[in-house]
């Protein structure tokens, strides 16, 4: 390529992330490497179950359209503008492409090589997170207003078909062996022998210098090059390529692949200069994989009883925890322990009813709650509902029985696993919540219809569900009836009026309201003053506009912006606070393996405290969005 096209290409790049975090030489060094590609309009550059390129793509001009089958239908995915990248599913997985890049009008695009970039990926951190979260996420492009969905390189992220190694973090040796220089290799073959490993790393004057491997031993010494009483440092490899303790698997893989080694050491700050706090193996990338989320929702379909699926749960807190701690967008983490966990329930009903035999009628069973809106990372209790097809009266009674015993031999194995039972009665065990889709029809009409002084109790909970498993059509029947009232006016004033008195974070001074007595005094209790009003706002919003199918509080916010722009950076902020929240709460649920409701701000940085307490302030203006919508006051 002329240089001055390579120019050409490194100036328009630089302008885009990840480019923008190269310098420019480094820039036309890959652009020198890049391909120009011309796509007609309606051209496909790759399709599903095509084999995949050795290269992602950047469009420079046109719209890249990425589209899926679904029910026989071509549904568009994303759009990909100037700037956008996409095609990533080459750098992080090996099966076929699982969409089609298809050009909307006429297109160029660079054709980016991976093996030119991956030195570069392993060499800067901040570039391998933005193609993690291009690869899981939607286009950043602000032009692109369809948000509401998670989209990946890999389709719908609820069929979960993409790999989510990125987001775990590494088991390995702790304890490595490290050898001086002037040890022999007959010394250094005895310690390897007798702990077990088969490598050493090689310190001189206190610096580490090099590796040495079985492999050393086999090709160097085996075959006579060496004598076993040589110095070890006369087989060794140098440099050795090192990491950070908290690298992730896929960082891991790649430093692996572009340094073409089979060990990795760890030191306190991945140079050669630092302390060697460990050593990571192949072995050690593989056994990780196997407690990726794909191979745990394999795992869940095998299992035969409770203790098999505590033991896939006790894996997904694990990733969950550990994810945590890399750059990986919330609403993602909601999504992967939403499916998981509503796979270890549907499991759970399938050993019930192997169990009890084939049920008399189509039944279908949703998890409500927090659980429905996807929005569970701690083991909490488990909130469901069960819903049968409607019957003569003749058959009521065994239908009912049969169906009880659903209830309870399923809620026992929930238990097992470790989700409890709900202290207030909210599942399927209670006999009110496991009843005919006639009586479901009913008893949400009559919440509606005719609001009591517990509507706002029940509607926090059964107006937020996910089906789970059975008849589908039950789910939408359901629905349909919710939506299809025309009069809300006093159900929505309830809820209204329920969301306008929830009590404040903040307190008169914009001091935090912490608890004043008890055994959390001195905290925030961040569920009771911050996120259950967020999340009853967002659903109360949902109903009124009739947002039907969105369940997630975050992608609620993110509709209700499209939908009302006048209002849209409220939303938005709603939602990035509701994930700003839910990530304290998760990481103090974790650290103290509870619910994390009670957060200690004392332990917050300066900088953190203000920029909760900027969070917050957007409670006030939904409060506002509310008492404007439904004509409220705070009295009434």
């Amino acid at each position: 390529m002329k240089n001055s096209i390579i120019e050409n290409v490194a100036n328009f790049l630089k302008d885009f992330k990840p480019f923008s975090f190269l310098n420019f030489e480094d820039l036309k060094e890959i652009s020198n490497s890049i391909r120009v590609l011309h796509l007609d309009k309606n051209q496909k550059l790759f399709q599903i179950n095509d084999e995949l390129h050795d290269c992602f793509y950047v469009v420079n001009s046109g719209v890249v359209h990425l589209t899926v089958v679904s029910d026989a239908e071509e549904t568009l995915l994303n759009k990909c503008y100037s700037g956008d990248i996409f095609g990533l599913r080459p750098f992080f997985a090996k099966n076929n492409y699982q969409m089609t890049a298809k050009a909307n009008d006429d297109v160029i695009l660079y054709a980016v090589p991976i093996e030119k970039v991956k030195p570069f990926v392993a060499q800067n951190a901040k570039i391998l997170n933005f193609l993690l979260e291009s690869f899981a996420s939607n286009s950043n492009n602000p032009s692109d207003k369809d948000k509401n969905k998670l989209i990946t390189d890999t389709g719908q992220f609820s069929e979960f078909q993409n790999d989510f190694s990125f987001i775990q973090t590494l088991n390995y040796n702790k304890k490595p062996l490290v050898v001086e220089h002037d040890q022999t290799i007959r010394e250094v073959a005895i310690l390897m022998t007798d702990n077990l490993l088969d490598n050493a790393f090689v310190k001189e004057n206190g610096k580490l210098v090099g590796i040495v491997t079985d492999a050393d031993f086999r090709l160097k010494v085996a075959t006579g090059k060496q004598a076993i009483q040589s110095h070890i440092d006369k087989i060794m490899t140098y440099p050795v390529i090192t990491v950070t303790e908290n690298v992730s698997l896929t960082e891991a893989q790649l430093v692996m692949l572009s340094h073409k080694v089979h060990h990795l050491c760890v030191t306190v700050d991945g140079t050669p200069n630092t302390e060697v706090k460990g050593v990571i193996t192949q072995t050690d990338l593989v056994q990780a994989q196997a407690s990726s989320p794909g191979v745990l929702l394999k795992e869940i379909k095998r299992a035969m009883n409770a203790v098999e699926l505590r033991a896939v749960y006790n894996s997904l807190a694990s990733i969950i925890q550990q994810a945590l701690t890399k750059n990986i967008p919330l609403q993602h983490l909601f999504n992967v322990s939403g499916e998981v966990t509503l796979a270890i329930i549907r499991r759970a009903i399938e050993l019930s009813i192997l169990e009890l035999g084939s049920p008399p009628v189509p039944f279908a069973f949703l998890s409500i709650g927090s659980q429905g809106r996807k929005e569970q990372l701690l083991l909490t209790d488990h909130d469901n509902i069960l819903v049968y097809a409607d019957v003569d009266i003749q058959q009521v009674r065994d239908v009912k029985f049969y169906f009880s015993q659903l209830a309870n031999k399923t809620s026992d194995i929930l238990e097992k696993i470790g989700y409890s039972h709900c202290i207030y009665g909210d599942s399927i065990t209670n006999e009110k919540w496991c009843k005919s889709l006639n009586e479901w029809v009913k008893q949400y009409e009559n919440w509606i219809n005719t609001p009591g002084e517990s509507t706002n109790d029940h509607c926090s909970i059964f107006f937020d569900y996910e089906f789970v498993f059975g008849d589908p059509n039950m789910e939408v029947t359901i629905t349909d009836a919710i939506f299809k009232i025309q009069s809300k006016t006093l159900f929505l004033d309830y809820l209204g009026n329920d969301a306008l008195k929830k009590p404040a974070p903040l307190n008169f001074f914009k001091k935090f309201n912490e608890e004043e007595s008890g055994i959390h005094k001195g905290k925030l209790n961040v569920k009771e003053k911050a996120i259950n009003q967020l999340v009853d706002i967002a659903r109360l919003l949902t109903i009124k506009f009739s947002l039907i199918g969105v369940n997630n509080t975050f992608s609620r916010y993110k509709e209700l912006a499209i939908r009302n722009p006048d209002n849209a950076e409220v939303y938005l902020m709603a939602a990035d606070t509701f994930l700003l929240l839910s990530r304290y709460r998760t990481l103090e649920g974790l650290k103290n393996d509870n619910s994390g409701e009670f957060i200690d701000i004392e332990l917050f940085s300066k900088s953190e405290k203000e920029k909760l307490k900027d969070s917050l302030h957007v409670l006030k203006d939904l409060e506002e969005i509310v008492k404007d919508t439904f004509q409220l006051t705070q009295f009434s």
